[in-house]
Order: structure tokens, then C-alpha cells, then sequence
């Protein structure tokens, strides 16, 4: 059974999904909570080119999950 729940984090919303009997979490939205950073995507970007390690292995990664896009409000 999958279940999918938004986790709170100093306030903010942190998507993730039960999957396979394990929590996994949206990383943008963890990046976001945890930096303040306003490009969570760019901020990951930066971590990738300074650390080769974290490079190379995130090609690795499994396939994301589906979720529900955050609602963006523009003005």
C-alpha cells in the first residue's frame, strides 16, 4: 500500500510517500527547509560541482516518485 503525507519542518511542508515500507522524502523540499534557499534545484546543483563523490553518484539514484506539485502563486 502506497500513502503519501506532507511532513512538517520548521514550519515547512516536506512531501513524502510511504513506499515499499520505507520514507521517502521530496529533496527539494528538504534542501528548501534546511537552507532557506529560495532554488532548492540551483542549491543542488552547486553541491554536485563541489563534491565529485555526491556527483558521481547521483545518476544512481532511484527513479522518482510521483507527487503532487507545490501550488505556485504568481503575482
Amino acid at each position: 500500500m502506497k500513502t503519501a503525507k506532507i511532513a512538517l519542518f520548521r514550519g515547512r511542508k516536506i512531501r513524502k510517500t510511504l513506499f515499499q515500507n520505507e520514507w521517502w522524502f521530496v529533496i527539494n523540499d528538504v534542501i528548501e527547509a534546511l537552507t532557506d534557499s529560495v532554488q532548492p534545484e540551483g542549491y543542488i546543483k552547486d553541491m554536485r560541482r563541489r563534491d565529485k563523490e555526491l556527483s558521481k553518484g547521483w545518476g544512481k539514484l532511484p527513479p522518482p516518485l510521483k507527487f503532487q506539485r507545490k501550488a505556485v502563486c504568481k503575482k
